[in-house]
């Protein structure tokens, strides 16, 4: 988790993992070979410890833009932090995708390190989460961790004593779940020797493991993780276990990796050439997917990292980096005509290198003379990051199947993707191009620079991820061509689906043929930060029968009208208005909830349709929590019922930070009035102002 012996391994100098490289030395080399699968992508390396805070925090959006596989959390109304339930985030993990959830039981406890009142004390608390867990309608996601860093915890230079009690919570488990998946045994670090007799006492007395557990937490990751993978796997062979699933399940140093993408990459590349999951190690505070997320829906550099990560399709390749720093991983999609390569790294990683991306192995389907376009993403610490951007692009004929594509000056804090296809398209900023998206259902690329596959469909689907710099509307410009169809009308339409939910159906008048294009062009409010955007077949007489070529997302002006908390409201209870000079008009409305006669009513929101709308949050949460507090801030995420709505609000992380959160709310022609409260023992947060918003201008 926090590797909690930061004393041990946060003194050690953090970059240096091998000897730094001259500015002026050679070019090194990244060989990429399209020719050499390695497997089907796994996307283990997206996976988060207490990454998930509340439902909302972070925005859905966020999380369902990856392909996240495993989270680890806390056991069900445990005490070490104030979120992160396991049993209360399911439901959003499980709509996203989420494969697994690990819930660390011991986390149950308090203090950090866990407070050791005996083995028949936890033992009744094992009891009682087991039970819930059985309870719970995502029972067959849970994955139960018994102990967390037992080499540390409980059990320091006591393996015996670890052996016996797992043996007893084990039995103690699966007595009550009895198709329970353990996972451990949860050793703070790769230890050959312990894991070793662990598993031979496992192995002789029934209780093996389903889910093999360690942390990398250290710099020894960096040189030493094929020869631990490597140990332990000829440690399970020499026993005679078969091999067990391999979770990371807290992996980053305490400083300097987490959301830094040039760092983030090593883990990933190495973690997907071994097939193991990994959860991102939790050093700072719940609910930010461990760095990826600021401001609950906008991305730091790490997160587009791990987006360009769940966008690769087909097969794993071979590929071999140059001794050192720099690591990548790539795959290629003959069904998309693509291939993609991720790479990054540099020792200092404050540094700058020069490498040549070598692809060779290429197949036939690319050509002979492959685009190549390379993107760039540069560390944002905690900060919105300014989203990738185009570092070379150009046509490369291939020479004996390959291709070099030469690099210079690439930042040693910054991840790089290369997108190879036979296309010779240029995109222009803010434009998404749909070969490049996210496809489902029968949507296909058969001639590489757009999308097809919409005639004679009900599921085409094309998913675009934008982003944005602040809230407000923009306009979405689809290019399309709409030729003859047999059986479908002239003029077209498509269903677009924002975040999740159907937004409108788009007029699309027919082209002359399937060569020629046009644009459509919608007015949607976007919230700031990442949104997704899908453009669906819906009908059944073929009337959305188009091909789609690229998005472009511009800013644009529209209605939005703004009301102030302390002016025009009506305050019940203990709510009341306090000066800020950082809020919006210097004031906000503070004390509501912690009850349900302490309420603020906006009144006299007015609209001219019955209808859903966008109600856009202005507030600040600096609450910290109870729960271990020496190596994590402990936010609390507020909530409050809006119109008796529950919505979380992301922690501000200081009182005089005002931020938006963006939320749906369905209102009256005429005169609205909206209320916040909280009828719980907490408080919701100080409200500075809301705006009312069309979601189609």
């Amino acid at each position: 988790m926090r590797s909690r012996r930061a004393a041990m391994i946060g003194v050690i100098a953090l970059a240096a993992t091998t000897i730094a490289t001259p500015a002026s030395a050679a070019a090194s080399t990244l060989t990429v070979d399209l020719a050499t699968s390695t497997g089907a992508l796994r996307y283990g390396a997206t996976g988060f410890l207490y990454g998930l805070g509340d439902e909302g925090v972070p925005d859905e959006t966020m999380l369902a833009a990856l392909k996240p596989q495993v989270t680890a959390q806390k056991a069900p109304d445990g005490l070490q932090h104030p979120n992160g339930d396991a049993l209360k985030i399911a439901p959003m993990f499980k709509r996203t995708g989420g494969r697994d959830i690990q819930i660390y039981m011991q986390d149950v406890y308090k203090q950090w390190p866990y407070e050791n009142l005996g083995i028949a004390d936890y033992l009744a608390k094992v009891d009682t989460i087991t039970r819930k867990v059985v309870a719970d309608p995502y029972r067959s996601s849970y994955v139960y961790v018994p102990f967390n860093e037992p080499d540390g915890i409980w059990y320091s230079g006591n393996l015996a004593g670890l052996e016996a009690d797992w043996r007893t919570v084990f039995q103690k488990i699966r007595s009550i779940d009895s198709t329970a998946r353990i996972a451990g045994p949860n050793f703070a670090s790769y230890r050959s020797a312990d894991l070793r007799a662990f598993l031979t006492y496992a192995k002789a007395n029934g209780v093996l493991p389903d889910v093999m557990t360690w942390h990398e937490l250290g710099n020894d990751f960096f040189t030493s993780w094929q020869s631990h993978y490597n140990d332990y796997r000829a440690i399970e062979s020499s026993l005679g276990i078969s091999a067990r699933p391999i979770t990371i399940n807290e992996y980053g140093r305490s400083s300097g990796d987490l959301g830094v993408p040039g760092n983030l990459v090593q883990f990933v590349a190495r973690f997907e050439a071994s097939k193991v999951d990994g959860c991102l190690a939790y050093w700072t505070t719940a609910g930010g997917l461990n760095d990826l997320v600021t401001r609950n829906n906008q991305a730091t550099g790490g997160w587009w990292l791990y987006k360009w990560y769940g966008e690769l399709t087909g097969n794993t390749v071979a590929v071999t980096p140059p001794s050192g720093s720099l690591q990548g991983l790539a795959a290629v999609d003959a069904g998309k005509k693509q291939a993609r390569v991720i790479f990054g790294g540099n020792n200092p990683a404050s540094g700058t290198y020069d490498t040549n991306v070598v692809v060779k192995g290429i197949p036939s389907y690319l050509g002979t003379t492959v685009h190549a376009t390379v993107w760039g993403v540069d560390t944002s610490g905690l900060n919105p990051s300014a989203g990738p951007y185009v570092v070379k692009e150009g046509d490369f004929t291939a020479s004996g199947g390959q291709v070099t594509v030469p690099l210079t000056g690439l930042k040693g804090q910054s991840a790089y993707q290369i997108v190879v296809t036979p296309n010779g398209d240029v995109a222009p900023a803010r434009r998404y191009e749909a070969e490049y998206a996210a496809i489902g259902g029968t949507a296909k690329i058969v001639s590489t620079y757009f999308v097809e596959g919409y005639g004679a469909s009900t599921t085409a689907s094309t998913k675009f991820v934008v982003s944005v710099p602040s809230d407000g509307y923009y306009n979405l410009g689809i290019r399309y061509s709409a030729g003859p169809y047999t059986g479908a009308p002239a003029d077209r339409s498509i269903r677009v689906r924002l975040n999740g939910s159907d937004l409108t159906t788009v007029a699309l008048p027919g082209t002359a043929d399937w060569n020629t294009w046009k644009t459509a062009t919608t007015k949607v409010y976007l919230p700031a930060g990442i949104s997704r955007v899908e453009y669906n077949a819906y009908a059944s007489d073929d009337r959305d029968a188009v091909n789609l070529d690229y998005l472009d997302v511009a800013a644009t002006s529209g209605t939005v009208t703004a009301y102030e908390a302390e002016t025009g409201t009506t305050l019940s209870g203990t709510a009341v208005v306090v000066n800020d000079a950082a809020a919006s008009g210097g004031k906000y409305v503070g004390w509501v909830g912690a009850g349900s006669a302490n309420t603020v009513r906006f009144n006299g929101i007015s609209v001219p349709a019955a209808g859903r709308y966008r109600l856009v949050v202005s507030y600040a949460n600096g609450e910290l929590g109870d729960g271990a507090t020496n190596y994590n801030s402990n936010i609390v995420d507020r909530y409050a019922e809006i119109n008796g709505k529950r919505v979380y609000f992301r922690n501000t992380l200081g009182w005089s930070n005002y931020w938006t959160r963006v939320v749906d709310v369905d209102l009256a022609a005429g005169a609205n009035t909206i209320t916040f409260g909280n009828a719980s023992s907490g408080y919701a947060p100080n409200i500075d102002r809301i705006q009312i918003a069309a979601p189609v201008g």
